[in-house]
């Protein structure tokens, strides 16, 4: 996962300020909503805009009227009466002269990665304690990685006139506009970003709170851990080994795969993981058991007994034990989702023309329509082959399927391991994080990288042990370092965490290349979230043949198809319920947190009773809501089934070139285009799921 929400105000910018663009239909406009802010409409300026055009028309010339109209009506739109003469800025700050239009971009290009990359990396700093494994949170932490120091940046733009001199000479583009922009020189996609970042005037106190909630949700998610060990079965067997903490949802989802492997107790262990899951999506998990091995629970039951003495980790709180007390999780859990839509509402009065969060998420930051991305996503979820490779699974388990083989994993080689082999194999070759630095070379040579290109890399990857699960965290300024974080244990890094850091590799690799090597920085990294998700997914394909445990063959790639089209159509769910909730929560802006939970419960149920049930059973089941990033990073989840169908287009065109580091450098530099054009400059074809459902298909009927 790349941390999406940590990158640089100014990259920042480009997603919550983006450009203008036609506002989605299908959710409430912003006057719709009680108790919005106040704000501070624009002036009326039609009669001095008028005579700043004429004049300046007959100054300039005809040929500059274009650039004058549209120049003055940008301006216009957001001069404020505190700005002052509106008048003499615009006739003293139009740039007619083609070179100095130039030198102006360069200038401000120049400028902005380097505000922007300090200020992504002041934000790092302040977050290092509760994003890196650094020991026990001190209580100043929370309060320190909540901090924005760029919330006040646009304020500061806007009042020094310089957001307004960026939009008084270069066009503010619509996404219709760049929908259309294929034969837009490199120069004009530049100025189409730099002006991206200046549509909106969303006040400092506003970005500030976004930031705050933000931060408290990831760290709640970062620090909510069960127990293993503790977690009993209902005949009171402990099934799985001391010391096991597993983080929600990630760790959770990874040790349910992993038992697929475990033939002895495995079906056992994954019910039981199953019945964790949904004791967490329903807060009908007693929050005595969260992040605490001194309780045992019986997740069927829902019972809680102190856990004998000998039974506890050394790692154990050395606080007074908790009492066996069965009372659930407050609904903390909907509580932090639903202070991310009420702080990120907040910016609705401010965003006229995109006023949801959905408007701005989808025009704007993905550049793709909603309707267009849930079309996507219900294609493959509705899709009749997840039926036909549903019936293939359970042929291969012999036994009827379960809800929780939404996550089987049979189909990649690492099925044929079990964890505890894979858990050897990673812990000595990576007792902590330099280890894994310093193979880096090796891992991109063996991808196909040439030997000075993995080098370079390398060089400018950074690897930190995660407090979390692990991300990716961008550096937006030449000169920094991307952060590779990934949970790395005392005794060293397990098969987890090394399959998590090969993806986040993937992300740090590209977030280098799309940085260092594009031929305007406006342009780094790649069009939207999917993308570099689409990346870390094709280094995470290879995790075992970088250890030396798998090798590509026919049959292989036959069984990788049938897993890419398994984990889209498990995560294509997730992702509509991530839409439909955030839908929910505008018809419904004064909910409480239990209210949320009941329709967040009842919206997993729909998704799952439509596409899911069919094939899996299990009537109501609620496994869906699990993801955290849900809670962590709002409507984040639709990047994950885009970036598996990108993925799988990029894969397809690896199949043709002898080298992927190559042709993987070639894909990164492009820079953040629109989605589509920049699929057809790396595959040949634009986003979409047919060629994941094509090639499923002919895996199916393959020998």
């Amino acid at each position: 996962m790349t941390s999406t929400r940590r990158i640089a105000v100014l990259s920042a910018c480009a997603l919550s300020l983006a450009a203008c663009c036609s506002t989605n239909a299908s959710v409430k406009p912003a006057d719709a909503r009680p108790h919005a802010l106040a704000v501070e409409g624009p002036m009326d300026l039609k009669k001095e805009s008028a005579e700043l055009k004429a004049a300046l028309v007959a100054k300039h010339g005809e040929a500059q009227r274009a650039r004058i109209e549209r120049g003055v009506d940008q301006v216009a739109a957001l001069w404020r009466e505190k700005d002052g003469d509106f008048k003499a800025f615009v006739s003293e700050g139009f740039v007619a002269d083609e070179k100095q239009l130039a030198a102006t971009l360069d200038r401000l290009e120049g400028i902005f990665e380097q505000v922007g990359g300090t200020f992504n990396e002041m934000g790092r700093s302040l977050r290092w304690a509760t994003d890196v494994d650094v020991g026990p949170l001190l209580p100043v932490d929370p309060m320190l990685s909540a901090l924005d120091p760029a919330a006040h940046l646009t304020d500061d733009l806007f009042d020094s006139k310089i957001a307004f001199h960026v939009l008084l000479n270069f066009p503010l583009t619509t996404l219709k506009e760049r929908l259309a922009g294929a034969s837009w020189s490199r120069s004009e996609w530049a100025q189409a970003r730099l002006t991206n970042l200046f549509a909106f005037r969303i006040p400092g106190e506003v970005q500030q709170k976004i930031a705050q909630v933000g931060s408290e949700a990831d760290l709640y998610i970062a620090e909510y851990n069960v127990w293993m060990h503790h977690v009993l079965s209902p005949g009171g067997e402990r099934l799985f080994p001391k010391g096991l903490r597993l983080l929600s949802h990630w760790n959770l989802r990874d040790e349910l795969k992993a038992d697929y492997a475990d033939a002895k107790t495995g079906l056992a262990k994954q019910r039981l993981l199953a019945q964790v899951m949904q004791r967490i999506v329903t807060q009908t998990i007693p929050a005595a058991v969260v992040n605490d091995p001194r309780l045992d629970w019986d997740p069927v039951a829902n019972t809680v007994v102190p856990a004998p003495a000998a039974e506890i980790e050394d790692g154990a709180p050395k606080t007074a034990a908790p009492k066996p007390d069965a009372s659930p999780e407050p609904d903390r859990r909907y509580a932090k989702w639903l202070a991310q839509y009420q702080a990120n509402r907040a910016a609705d009065p401010y965003c006229p023309v995109s006023p949801t969060v959905l408007a701005r998420r989808f025009d704007l930051g993905r550049e793709i329509p909603e309707e267009r991305v849930v079309g996507m996503l219900t294609q493959v979820a509705s899709s009749p082959l997840a039926a036909k490779v549903g019936a293939l699974i359970e042929k291969r388990l012999g036994r009827k399927l379960e809800p929780f083989d939404l996550w089987y994993n049979g189909f990649q080689p690492r099925g044929k391991f079990a964890e505890a082999e894979l858990d050897a194999i990673t812990k000595k070759r990576y007792p902590d994080a330099k280890a894994f630095a310093a193979d880096i070379p090796r891992i991109l040579a063996d991808l196909g990288f040439p030997k000075e290109k993995a080098a370079f890399l390398a060089d400018h990857i950074k690897v930190d042990p995660a407090r979390g699960s692990g991300h990716a965290m961008q550096a937006t300024r030449r000169g920094d370092f991307p952060r590779l974080r990934t949970r790395i244990g005392a005794d060293g890094m397990d098969y987890k965490g090394y399959n998590i850091a090969v993806h986040e590799l993937g992300h740090n690799v590209e977030q280098v290349i799309s940085l260092y090597e594009v031929d305007h920085t406006l342009l780094q990294g790649v069009p939207n979230t999917a993308f570099t998700e689409a990346f870390a997914f094709v280094f995470q394909a290879r995790d075992l043949e970088l250890l030396g445990l798998s090798r590509p063959d026919p049959e292989a790639e036959k069984m990788k198809v049938l897993n890419s089209f398994w984990m889209t159509w498990e995560i294509a769910g997730v992702a509509l319920i991530d839409v439909r909730t955030w839908h929910w929560l505008y018809d419904h802006p004064s909910a409480t947190a239990a209210q949320m939970r009941d329709a967040v419960v009842q919206i997993s149920k729909d998704v799952w009773n439509q596409f899911y049930a069919p094939v899996l059973g299990g009537k109501d089941t609620v496994l869906l809501g699990i993801y955290s990033h849900l809670i962590a990073y709002p409507l984040y989840t639709p990047d994950y089934p885009m970036g598996h169908l990108i993925a799988f287009q990029i894969e397809e065109k690896l199949k043709t070139v002898p080298a992927l580091g190559v042709e993987f450098e070639r894909m990164a530099k492009f820079g953040t285009v629109v989605p589509d054009l920049w699929m057809q400059h790396a595959t040949g074809a634009p986003v979409g799921a047919e060629a994941l459902l094509r090639e499923t298909e002919q895996a199916l009927v393959a020998p």
